[in-house]
């Protein structure tokens, strides 16, 4: 059969379901470069406004698996899981979480990425760790699995490339919130990845991709059913990200913040959201336990420095200090409302984020907060400190940060995880 770029892309465009053919090609063909860039910006546009079923994404996610390698833990001697955030603001759950899981025998594979806007990313975290490396070989990955039982590292080249090609595209063509772009892109590569189960923490409220929590739930639904269409045991949470999570925003202070985790200490909403996600892996795993045990005993903590060690970071290095440095005031009494797209973009324009692929973060720049939403203030009372090595960003962010700041006459908080899917 034939097939032509251009009819697909009409087809698509007149709300026509596209084949396991039709799809197979596209994607193979746009991977190997036939199909340009324009073309696939066509299609990108006509999935966002038309939508897909799921069969469709069944086989677009399959299409992008099957672009590049697929790896395989079946030879470890502990069962695999993993868990994936579609990212907010503060957002440093991995770092106390695989440690945590891998201190009871399960297996961590943790592919991750980096930061773009004002979503930061898990591998700039560890970055200010000094020594730290990001970037390991399969068989150092399967290696540091089997030995320590958790690792944090770049995907390789050879995973999904047809994701890498797509997800650039996206970001510039204004289909980035398109949801089966979203799903397949997230499924391809954590079903490449070869992990046995995996939950899934979809963001809800204005610092994440998903601002309603309709618009959520419909992704989650798609997730899960992606997962488990392919034989990987999922699960999923829906969790809220109206306001930061945690007091510090930014690589090298959400380090501080996960040791202090790790440490048995750390804020209240950290702890709550990594001992939820732990329990549901080690669940999903076949374990019955109490994370919250080795998270008090020191085990997660013995196993976080045996994770770091072993991909060359030293923990006795202090991390970097910012050289500059911004106090931002209540102005009047009330209740505190802290908007996190508003302290995400503060943390970015200080310089804890880029702008575009290959941009460099600084270690140390970031926010830190010091009441967080529903805290009753006084006028004057200390709400955050800005870090930066930049002063000319200092004002941009500063003026970011009050505004995200709002003092009204009642303010509440919302419960960490909205809803669960399994």
């Amino acid at each position: 059969m034939s097939l032509s770029a251009v009819e697909i892309i009409i087809k698509k465009r007149e709300k026509g379901e596209l084949s396991k053919s039709e799809i197979d090609w596209l994607i193979s063909n746009y991977t190997n470069n036939q199909i340009s860039d324009e073309q696939m910006s066509s299609m990108a546009m006509a999935i966002l406004l038309n939508g897909m079923s799921r069969e469709e994404i069944k086989h677009l996610t399959q299409a992008m698996i099957d672009s590049g390698e697929r790896m395989d833990f079946s030879e470890l001697s502990k069962p695999t899981a993993d868990k994936h955030s579609t990212g907010g603001v503060g957002d440093k759950i991995t770092l106390p979480l695989a440690p945590l899981v891998a201190s009871y025998g399960v297996a961590v594979p943790q592919l991750s990425g980096r930061g773009l806007g004002h979503t930061g990313g898990t591998l700039d975290k560890l970055e200010a760790i000094p020594g730290w490396q990001a970037n390991l070989s399969n068989q150092e990955m399967f290696d540091q699995l089997e030995k320590v039982g958790a690792v944090v590292c770049a995907a390789g080249s050879g995973l999904a490339p047809a994701d890498k090609k797509l997800y650039a595209l996206r970001d510039v063509t204004g289909t980035v919130e398109a949801i089966p772009l979203i799903a397949s892109s997230i499924m391809s590569k954590k079903i490449a990845e070869g992990t046995a189960s995996l939950v899934l923490d979809v963001k809800v409220g204005s610092g994440a991709f998903m601002k309603n929590i309709e618009s959520a739930q419909k992704l989650a639904e798609t997730l899960v059913s992606l997962g488990k269409d392919s034989g990987v045991k999922t699960s999923a949470f829906l969790t809220d990200m109206s306001t930061p999570l945690g007091r510090k925003i930014g690589n090298a202070l959400e380090v501080e913040e996960s040791i202090e985790v790790l440490a048995g200490g750390g804020p209240a909403d950290v702890v709550e959201l990594t001992l939820k996600i732990a329990q549901e892996m080690l669940a999903l795993s076949g374990i019955e336990a109490d994370p919250a045990e080795n998270l008090n005993n020191g085990k997660a903590m013995d196993k976080w420095r045996e994770m770091i060690s072993a991909q060359s970071g030293d923990l006795s290095a202090p991390m970097a200090n910012a050289k500059h440095s911004e106090k931002v005031y209540a102005s009047k009494d009330g209740f505190l409302e802290l908007d996190a797209l508003g302290v995400g973009m503060a943390s970015w324009r200080l310089g804890a984020g880029r702008e575009k692929q290959g941009d460099k973060v600084q270690d140390a720049a970031g926010v830190v907060l010091h009441k967080i939403q529903g805290d009753e203030v006084k006028s004057g009372d200390l709400l955050a400190e800005l870090f930066t090595d930049s002063a000319e960003k200092m004002e941009g962010s500063k003026l970011d940060m009050e505004n995200a700041a709002n003092i009204v006459q009642r303010s509440e908080r919302k419960p960490i995880v909205l809803r669960e899917l399994r």
